[in-house]
């Protein structure tokens, strides 16, 4: 009864599907405490959207016409112990939802069998007691959490396979160079421990999804980490000499080290003054993009994990950026409504990402990466159940649950922060290639919205292409559309 219920509640009419275009809409009405989340089977290019209230939780099964296939509903966890969705993993067809308490001990799963429409559930106690989280993980297979146990240099992985089956492995860093900021000589918990507060966290370590175009919010995090099925790289930029890469085998559960060294820049004035100086890194196709500025001096390099250099780029305020494809644009909250300048020359360009938070961003396209360079400003002061939140790298929440949303994470707007950047495309070879770039997907989904405000419960996910999903409040339709770099 309850499948046909939502079925007739949330029937999609499928039309056909262009660029920007409708490919699916679901005639629903949202109430406010509601909320929706969806996971992806990339090897069979299916997706499972959630709707979720503080009673209930809906599956619905789409194929790769994003047609319903089926649904099922069932309870949500109690919501006095498990009050954060934090992933999943994918068993055949089937859908895992990991749910969780607040300090990740207590876990609750449910299997979402479309075959027999059941839902089976398992609960889980981790011995967390000694242990500090720091990031998630889902892949089709598994589920990971990713801890570090108080003051020392060891890691631990608490892994749930698609069966199921909890199993727990330790990483011993003890051999590894671990500094805070000013080169002061710690450990991993001590490195991991420090905030930048207020644009990071201590224990902060943001999961970066290179698969999608990454907002200059996530890249200027000091501390990063790049998951894929076989490692999971973290790069630690909380000194401005060099990178620390720390490199986790996900098959041997093993551990190593890489430290990539930045271009040197003259830290003191002939006066004996300090000079500020900005540095960060962003890793993709298994190379480390760096830059490092002060007020006077920009590079930007490209090297391998063992410290070779393969391309070098400068400049400095006698010097233009000619290997950027953009105008330098400053954005934010100094100008009314949004807007934003061009920047006349690369001084200007040079001495404000200086004194910003800087970051370097890298997205594939094509054979060739499109590269952003730039800066933004301290997070705004925020209520502190915001903040909390904030730290999660959330985009929305259902009543009582943390929505787990990675490619939202991606899809960021600067509101009240101010932003300067420009950007450049490059050949595989890191060779600047010239010419005009064209609009992303994630550009124009940002377009679409800023021009529909009564959109809500938004999700978006990547298969072929991008897929944006929201209620629109005047039609009360659910609605998906089809978008493309």
């Amino acid at each position: 009864m309850a499948k046909k219920l939502l079925l007739a509640s949330l029937f999609l009419t499928s039309l056909i599907s262009f660029s920007q275009e409708i490919v699916n809409s679901t005639p629903i009405e949202l109430k406010k405490n509601r909320g929706v989340f969806q996971t992806v089977n990339e090897e069979k290019k299916e997706v499972t959207v959630f709707v979720s209230d503080k009673i209930k939780v809906n599956a619905i099964h789409l194929n790769q016409k994003m047609e319903i296939g089926d649904s099922i509903s069932t309870e949500r966890p109690n919501t006095k112990v498990y009050k954060n969705m934090i992933g999943y993993n994918i068993n055949n067809d089937n859908t895992r939802l990991f749910w969780s308490s607040d300090d990740y001990e207590d876990i609750f799963t449910q299997l979402y069998d479309f075959s027999s429409h059941k839902v089976l559930t398992q609960q889980y106690t981790l011995a967390l007691k000694d242990q500090k989280f720091l990031q998630k993980f889902s892949e089709n297979d598994n589920f990971y959490i990713l801890t570090v146990v108080k003051k020392t240099n060891v890691l631990k992985l608490h892994i749930f396979d698609k069966e199921g089956i909890y199993k727990e492995k330790t990483l011993t860093l003890d051999d590894f160079h671990f500094y805070k900021q000013n080169f002061v000589k710690s450990n991993l918990y001590g490195v991991l421990e420090e905030s930048f507060l207020p644009n990071e966290w201590s224990f902060s370590m943001h999961n970066m999804n290179v698969e999608n175009p990454t907002s200059l919010n996530e890249a200027t995090k000091k501390r990063k980490c790049y998951f894929n099925k076989k490692q999971i790289v973290i790069t630690v930029d909380n000194n401005v000499n060099h990178t620390q890469v720390i490199i986790l085998d996900l098959e041997k559960f093993t551990a190593s080290e890489k430290i990539i060294k930045t271009h040197p820049i003259i830290t003191v004035t002939e006066s004996g003054y300090s000079i500020r100086i900005n540095a960060n890194s962003f890793f993709s196709d298994n190379k480390l993009y760096q830059i490092k500025s002060s007020a006077n001096e920009f590079y930007f390099t490209i090297k391998d994990l063992d410290d070779n250099l393969i391309k070098e780029f400068t400049a400095t305020p006698d010097a233009p950026i000619d290997f950027k494809n953009t105008d330098m644009v400053q954005q934010g909250n100094d100008f009314m409504g949004g807007g934003q300048k061009v920047l006349e020359n690369s001084s200007q360009f040079i001495r404000k990402i200086t004194n910003l938070h800087s970051g370097i961003a890298c997205y594939r396209v094509g054979e060739n990466t499109r590269i952003t360079f730039g800066g933004i400003s301290d997070t705004p002061q925020q209520p502190a159940g915001q903040s909390v939140m904030n730290q999660f790298g959330l985009i929305g929440a259902l009543l009582g649950a943390v929505i787990f949303n990675p490619t939202m994470d991606s899809f960021n707007s600067y509101n009240s922060r101010k932003v300067v950047k420009v950007e450049g495309l490059f050949d595989k070879d890191g060779n600047h290639v010239k010419g005009e770039l064209q609009p992303l997907a994630f550009d124009k989904i940002r377009e679409f919205l800023d021009k529909n405000e009564n959109t809500s419960s938004q999700i978006i996910f990547k298969i072929d292409s991008y897929y944006l999903g929201y209620y629109d409040a005047k039609t009360k339709n659910y609605i998906i559309r089809k978008f493309n770099d």
